[in-house]
């Protein structure tokens, strides 16, 4: 199957220090991205939503900058799905923003959207930003 990448920035007013424990720990994406997420070693992750396990992959870390997730990569080896969140602060605005690129099997840029904006919106919430 084709895979579709989907690029999207979104801004937050909360700094990167409180943010990127949302991105980088089990505990943090269970709080808004997936319905349960299980560490299973320091690198490897078990997602559940839609009533289906994933299993993730950190492939790429810079602390506090960006993580970079591989899935299912046992399904496709040639081409897995893949996940990265970049965070970048803006001083002046005293502002993070955070870019989303979603590499997936899912290519309807009109749901991708909504599944984005509705996440991001979950995760402003939590944090008040």
């Amino acid at each position: 199957m084709k895979k579709h990448k989907f690029v999207k920035e979104y801004e937050l007013k909360a700094s990167v220090k409180m943010l990127y424990p949302y991105f980088s720990t089990a505990v943090g994406l269970q709080e808004w991205f997936a319905d349960r997420v299980q560490s299973i070693d320091t690198q490897t992750y078990l997602f559940h939503w839609d009533n289906e396990d994933h299993l993730g992959t950190i492939i790429s870390q810079r602390m506090g900058k960006s993580i970079k997730f591989e899935f299912d990569r046992h399904l496709n080896p040639e081409n897995p799905s893949y996940l990265e969140f970049r965070l970048d602060h803006n001083d002046l605005t005293n502002s993070t923003f955070i870019r989303i690129t979603d590499y997936s099997d899912e290519t309807d840029e009109e749901e991708l959207n909504e599944l984005w904006d509705g996440l991001i919106h979950k995760l402003k919430e939590i944090v008040g930003g």
